[in-house]
């Protein structure tokens, strides 16, 4: 039964994706039409509408319409400029002063924001101008912007994440939160060296604009409101002062006003984002719904015990177990956006990653890296193709660049697969010690 329903599942699935069906249409009906061969369809039926709805009335979910909601505020608030004038103050000394400036803004923009897209075409259409004016190429400039945008889904405040708590079990989202910070900086960190080598073997010069101390205290006095936003949203969180559902409704409040302060959004305005964030609100709660229900079915036919088997049927070696959930996790990733992508595989691969000794929180940060990946390669890869038009170039003449850049963010996804305390033991730290899995707890010597 189990493999009748799983490939039932899959082919109906991708079947509905291939004719164009809308994503939420493609999952509620394979998730039905498969569970009807194990249940009777009748019942199948309530019982995908009752999942539905036990699905999406959860507390937590609240957060998401409220961080979509700050982000759009602040991409229309004038915080991307300052948070771009501070970056390049901080790396404007450096060979290829514009791409430091626009991954190093990419991070702090993104993590504001929570979104790649938001900041792959704030920062690029900011930076890529300037930068083109100094003699720097469209391609290294979109390149350099594409490869970094996807840091902000890493580093706290992420929708992605808070997903994966809900879809996990009730992973905590504070210990996700802290987990992303080491391995999105080092994403980040990455790309830098690489662009800066690059830089330096075509003549990039440094920043020629000479920056006075009353011009660079007047930058960072310029910055710091919109920074303290990570401070206050995420250190709230770790501190227990409100649950992350408040968090992301103290960081709308302080955005609107930081964009009130700056004059930077009208009533016009204001009611155009709220219309987009009610919208991308919609979809991703009806994902969240619908996919309540393939995880339903994935877990009432022991699918996941079944992949499991398989996976041991190839190796005995958590290495390879591991290694090859990798692999499946990068090629979804370059079909599926990340919302349905770790609804429908965090119930099917997180029972397998536990019994390699993997903890939730070490897991979420190991799909959602890949999942992340998947945004900047084809043939669905959004923020790779928000990064060529506003870089005003092409796919084919960014691909070629991407390799290294690709290269890099593979060995960072190894790292924190094979030394999963890369991620969490921040969170340990914090005082989350179900962050640490049984492998990160032997390999810091924390096993009694």
């Amino acid at each position: 039964m189990t493999v009748i329903v799983s490939i039932l599942l899959a082919v109906c699935l991708v079947g509905l994706l291939i004719l164009g069906t809308p994503i939420c249409i493609a999952i509620a009906i394979s998730s039905v039409v498969a569970g009807g061969v194990a249940l009777d369809f009748d019942m199948m039926l309530q019982t995908g509408a009752q999942r539905t709805f036990t699905g999406i009335s959860v507390f937590t979910l609240i957060a998401i319409p409220f961080f979509i909601l700050a982000g759009d505020i602040m991409n229309q608030g004038g915080i991307a400029l300052r948070l771009m004038n501070f970056a390049r103050l901080l790396v404007g000394r450096l060979p290829g002063c514009y791409a430091h400036t626009n991954a190093m803004a990419n991070m702090m923009f993104g993590a504001i924001s929570g979104s790649g897209v938001a900041a792959a075409s704030a920062m690029g259409s900011i930076v890529g101008p300037i930068a083109e004016k100094e003699g720097y190429e469209r391609d290294y400039m979109a390149t350099v912007n594409i490869a970094t945008a996807p840091t902000g889904l890493l580093i706290p405040p992420s929708n992605v994440l808070i997903t994966y708590a809900l879809v996990s079990g009730g992973t905590s989202v504070a210990a996700l939160f802290i987990a992303g910070y080491i391995p999105g900086i080092l994403w980040g960190l990455v790309c830098m060296v690489l662009a800066g080598f690059l830089a330096h073997s075509r003549g990039y010069k440094k920043d020629s604009q000479k920056i006075t101390l009353p011009i660079a205290m007047k930058i960072t006095f310029d910055a710091i409101p919109s920074l303290l936003l990570i401070v206050l949203v995420i250190g709230g969180i770790v501190a227990g002062a409100f649950t992350a559902t408040e968090g992301a409704i103290v960081a709308v409040v302080y955005s609107l006003i930081l964009s009130l302060c700056y004059r930077t959004i009208n009533l016009k305005k204001l009611l155009k984002i709220y219309a987009n964030s009610v919208q991308m609100t919609g979809i991703i709660i009806l994902l969240i719904g619908v996919s309540s229900i393939m995880s339903w079915v994935i877990s009432f036919v022991n699918i996941p015990d079944a992949v499991g088997e398989l996976l041991r049927g190839v190796s005995e070696s958590k290495i390879v177990i591991l290694l090859i959930i990798n692999i499946v996790l990068l090629f979804v990733g370059t079909f599926l956006d990340t919302t349905p992508a770790v609804l429908i595989f965090t119930p099917i691969f997180l029972p397998i990653a536990i019994s390699c000794g993997i903890s939730p929180v070490e897991f979420g940060i190991i799909i959602t890296f890949n999942l992340c990946i998947g945004l900047i390669t084809p043939p669905v890869g959004n923020i790779l193709f928000v990064g060529v038009k506003v870089g005003k170039t092409t796919i084919e003449k960014v691909i070629k660049p991407l390799l290294p850049y690709y290269a890099l963010i593979f060995m960072v996804l190894m790292l924190i697969t094979y030394l999963p305390f890369l991620s969490s033991y921040l969170a340990y730290l914090a005082g989350y010690p179900e962050a640490l899995g049984p492998v990160s707890k032997d390999m810091l010597g924390l096993t009694p």
